[in-house]
């Protein structure tokens, strides 16, 4: 069984972003590990295919991460859109040997099993594949957030014209959320002040509208 204090000890204090996996690791060692974990945990753990990787986000990672879900939050306000959010909650699927924690999650229109969009903050590279894991618990659209600009994916039905990007297909605009304007939610992420730009996003979205 995997030691989460000895993994704990390798995770350097100045490099919390620092990502570690493990191979072979079984589904029921791998759901051992999230009872032993709890909701409350601050490690993020995602398991694919007899993979496991454990990651402790950074100060850095957690501001982008809840600046894009504070955004989105406003727009669904702003545009009256429905929303169930599902934040950071494992989702797993045991006959698909899968699971995963996104960084956050939405469904959209109504609540559902598994979310409608998932988003991640890309500090570090390396890891498990986080397309090949959502395409697997079925994930119709995947935002990342890397080096200032947002990467957008689709799911698509024809899976083997996307083949290298596990199914999905690299996008400009939003196919869940159709009316989002990402340039200027692009802009508001890279404002260095969270007021300003929470602000600035609600003026943009009312003259847009």
């Amino acid at each position: 069984m995997i030691l989460l204090n000895d993994l704990s000890e390798n995770l350097q204090i100045n490099d919390p972003e620092e990502c570690h996996t493990i191979s072979p690791v079984s589904w029921s060692q791998y759901e051992i590990l999230l009872s032993k974990l709890g909701e409350q945990s601050s490690y993020r753990i995602s398991y694919l295919d007899g993979v496991l990787e454990i990651m402790a986000p950074s100060r850095h990672h957690e501001s982008r991460k809840t600046r894009i879900g504070t955004l989105l939050e406003i727009y669904f306000m702003e545009t009256n859109t429905e929303y169930f959010p599902t934040g950071s909650t494992t989702f797993r699927k045991s006959e698909r040997e899968v699971g995963g924690e996104p960084d956050e999650s939405y469904c959209i229109g109504t609540d559902k099993e598994f979310p409608d969009l998932v988003i991640e903050v890309v500090v570090t590279s390396g890891g498990i594949n986080r397309l090949a894991l959502y395409q697997k618990l079925g994930i119709q659209e995947v935002w990342f957030w890397f080096e200032d600009r947002l990467a957008i994916y689709h799911l698509r039905q024809d899976a083997e014209q996307f083949a290298a990007t596990f199914g999905y297909e690299a996008i400009n605009r939003s196919e869940v959320l159709p009316e989002l304007n990402i340039e200027l939610l692009t802009e508001s992420i890279q404002n260095p002040s969270p007021l300003a730009a929470a602000k600035a996003f609600r003026e943009g979205i009312k003259n847009n509208g």
